[in-house]
């Protein structure tokens, strides 16, 4: 189930191509006015997601759109 995982981080890379993408210890992506952060997890079939804006709000949106993302890849 873990190697899924690959393909769909790759696929967000390239949905996301046009923001600053950094790759080390899985995928950043940096917006504007926020970041967000998804690293398969080595002992769950799973990616972790982490994000940051200016407020709570905005960062639980951020996540939100990136799991439908994330979701839709499926």
């Amino acid at each position: 189930k873990t190697s899924r995982l690959n393909p769909k981080i790759e696929q967000i890379k390239k949905k996301y191509a046009n923001e600053k993408i950094t790759d080390i210890d899985g995928v950043k992506i940096d917006f504007k006015e926020s970041w967000v952060h998804l690293r398969k997890s080595n002992t769950e079939p799973i990616i972790r997601i982490i994000a940051e804006a200016h407020t709570m709000e905005e960062a639980e949106e951020l996540s939100s759109q990136i799991k439908n993302v994330i979701k839709s890849l499926s």
